[in-house]
């Protein structure tokens, strides 16, 4: 009995901890980036999620055809924090999950002192 309620205790402990949200899976949608100079682009996102727990692992980029390897990703509730290196940008990012929808910003900065931010807007694909 002593075992069971134990169990239970921690499976209640970690659906709190990590939340019943799994990100895994294809997200698409929009980029919009602010440049240090002022001009701002829009452009695609594409999102290749896997989660184990609460490490979140995968890739981010504009397209299928370029995508960067998701560094130090975690969720804790609704909110996921990851890094990603796009060539000479570090790219960190701090997002929001609300059902079947991503939304937050990005901060990229690169080695040459360059840097941006950009709002990301993202839905799950079936």
């Amino acid at each position: 009995m002593k075992k069971l309620v134990c169990l239970l205790l921690l499976a209640a402990f970690a659906s709190v901890a990590f939340g019943d949200t799994n990100v895994t899976g294809k997200w698409t949608g929009s980029f919009n980036i602010t440049h240090h100079t002022g001009e701002s682009n829009d452009s695609t996102a594409l999102l290749v999620l896997n989660q184990k727990g609460a490490e979140i692992t995968g890739t981010v980029g504009p397209n299928e055809d370029k995508q960067f390897p998701i560094k130090a990703g975690k969720i804790e509730g609704d909110k996921i924090t990851m890094e990603a290196t796009d060539g000479g940008h570090a790219i960190k990012f701090v997002l929001v999950v609300n059902g079947e929808r991503i939304t937050g910003q990005a901060d990229m900065s690169g080695d040459n002192g360059e840097t941006a931010t950009a709002k990301l807007d993202v839905t799950r694909q079936k």
